[in-house]
């Protein structure tokens, strides 16, 4: 069977553990009538991603899916080569095709790799390794020119990251003798040294306090938004992650996680990154939020520490609710909430809401926190960063505010 555009090649890191081509027998006939070495760099693949889907967080592995994916895909459809041939020069080739992939590689919108058809996985035909999509402030009719797709310097990163990670583990099963993209990240010629001032992705006070009134209100008017209004308290006071609330396959959140300690002071235990369990302090203003969303679930008062009740749970089945249906509750409050600021206060004051996404609560609840007064250290902890230079770094940026105040004195004259 020829390829000659792009196929999904790895299922969900579920999926992939129990992987058999008989049940994909597409990919079945695409390896079965092609050179060896495909099928054998496949599997290179699916062990490599099998290692991270099981000693990194769904996603990690998410993200090196999608590098090691459309890295093989590149070396079967358009190099030609086995990865274990390639040289610098050809990864330097493979970094020109990350930064301007053919328009057919690219999609507009996120899309399951794999849909059942007569009971077995089959390729989803609107699934693309590239996407682009509208700026969140544009109009819903906004027409996607294929053609201006760049990836970001973070995105070019982590593709570089991903392929080296994946050629040193090659390197240690003995499949590979070399690096070659540790050899070529440096000399890619579309990393830009950056040394600007970075601003922090945030709400305003006032921009805040829209989107909590919006919340408030929904939950007023709706029962059913008191989800929405805890999951936008919780991401701002409690400056969690997306992923910290949602339910993953080796960590569930539970109402239980909310525990007080002897001094009568509460905290909430949360899975973070790198596989790392911390405590954050909760603040005495968030419990009636807490409280009430709990009241709307038919549970009294506040938790226990034994109590196993999903902590965000789904509307229809069981468990606990994904990062990508967090982000919708979260969204559905944003798109309200821009809204009413718009005809308040005019467009330019409501833009950023339109363009926010659930991480830039994490970033305005630190960042009010900082300005508050509030000790480094203890933010931090609460961050969950590994130290407070990270923190600095990213919130309070001391440098960069030294050299603000100090060039406002220079002179004209």
């Amino acid at each position: 069977m020829l390829l000659n555009k792009p196929v999904p090649l790895y299922p969900p890191y579920v999926d992939l553990c129990d992987f058999d081509f008989d049940d994909y027998p597409e990919l079945d006939k695409i390896f079965s009538s092609n050179e060896p070495w495909w099928l054998e760099q496949f599997n290179w693949g699916k062990i490599f991603l099998t290692y991270i889907g099981r000693n990194k967080s769904a996603h990690t592995y998410e993200r090196f899916r999608n590098d090691v994916e459309r890295f093989l895909l590149w070396s079967f459809i358009e190099k030609k080569k086995p990865i274990d041939q390639l040289r610098k020069s050809d990864l330097l080739e493979y970094a020109d095709f990350c930064w301007q992939p053919p328009v057919d590689w690219i999609g507009t919108s996120n899309q399951e790799r794999f849909k059942i058809t007569n009971g077995y996985s089959a390729a989803n035909e609107l699934w693309f390794p590239y996407k682009i999509q509208a700026p969140k402030s544009l109009k819903a009719d906004y027409v996607i020119d294929k053609k201006k797709y760049r990836p970001s310097q973070q995105t070019l990163s982590s593709m570089f990251t991903a392929i080296i990670v994946f050629y040193n583990y090659l390197m240690a099963e003995d499949f590979c003798i070399g690096n070659p993209a540790q050899i070529a990240k440096k000399d890619c010629r579309h990393f830009i040294i950056d040394s600007q001032v970075k601003e922090i992705k945030r709400l305003t006070a006032s921009q805040w306090q829209y989107v909590l009134d919006t919340a408030v209100a929904m939950a007023d008017e709706n029962s059913m938004f008191e989800r929405n209004l805890f999951v936008i308290a919780a991401l701002k006071t409690l400056f969690l992650r997306i992923s910290e609330l949602s339910e993953r396959p080796n960590w569930s959140p539970t109402m239980g996680h909310f525990w007080q300690d002897d001094d009568e002071n509460w905290w909430l235990k949360v899975f973070g990154k790198s596989r790392k369990l911390r405590d954050i302090t909760v603040p005495i203003d968030f419990l009636p939020f807490l409280e009430r969303y709990r009241a709307s679930r038919g549970l009294l008062g506040l938790p226990s520490s034994n109590e196993n009740s999903i902590l965000v749970e789904k509307v229809r089945g069981q468990g606990g609710m994904t990062s990508r249906h967090l982000r919708r509750l979260v969204q559905s409050v944003f798109d309200q909430a821009h809204e009413n600021m718009r005809r308040s206060e005019g467009e330019n004051k409501a833009l950023k809401l339109k363009e926010a996404s659930a991480h830039w609560l994490r970033h305005t609840g630190a960042s009010m926190e900082i300005e508050r007064g509030r000790p480094l250290k203890d933010i931090s902890e609460d961050l969950g960063h590994a130290s407070m230079a990270t923190t600095d770094t990213v919130y309070v940026q001391s440098e960069n505010k030294k050299r603000a105040e100090s060039g406002k004195r220079r002179k004209v004259d």
